[in-house]
């Protein structure tokens, strides 16, 4: 039995590409905007990126299971983790900061859209390359691989 892979509208894949850029865009411009000493923004970027990354990772890594492509119990394990981690880091750092409400808000709608939209994204660019048939967006075609 063959699977399908159903394949995402070019409005879903604009929308996925938005809310992760803009996410992103938002949270950077609140961070070189915000009255805050060079570490606190260091250590919100630094969370951002641990964020992204770690969503990435976990969904790819439960995707392949859904596809019964081989990953080991420790990858998962660290990705969900790390992702884990950067949610509470966020959290913990929010809660400590000396920031409005609304600034904390702020903080934390722009990291979870741009989680959600590197998901997304990650998720439409995979659905892609499998309705290609190549075995990864960055393989190069048969006629300039190399020995």
């Amino acid at each position: 039995m063959e699977k399908s892979v159903q394949v995402t509208s070019p409005a879903f894949n604009a929308v996925s590409w938005l809310a992760f850029i803009g996410g992103i865009v938002v949270y950077l411009i609140g961070l070189w905007r915000a009255e805050m000493q060079l570490n606190e923004k260091g250590y919100y970027f630094a969370v951002l990126v641990l964020g992204l990354f770690a969503a990435i990772s976990l969904q790819k890594t439960v995707r392949d299971r859904m596809e019964d492509i081989p990953t080991t119990p420790i990858y998962f394990g660290a990705c969900l983790l790390a992702f884990i981690v950067a949610v509470l880091l966020l959290a913990v750092g929010l809660w400590n900061a000396e920031l409005l409400l609304s600034e904390k808000g702020f903080y934390g709608l722009a990291f979870f859209l741009s989680l959600f939209g590197a998901i997304a994204v990650q998720k439409n660019v995979r659905d892609a390359v499998n309705d290609k048939g190549e075995d990864s967006i960055l393989s190069m075609p048969a006629s300039q691989e190399h020995d």
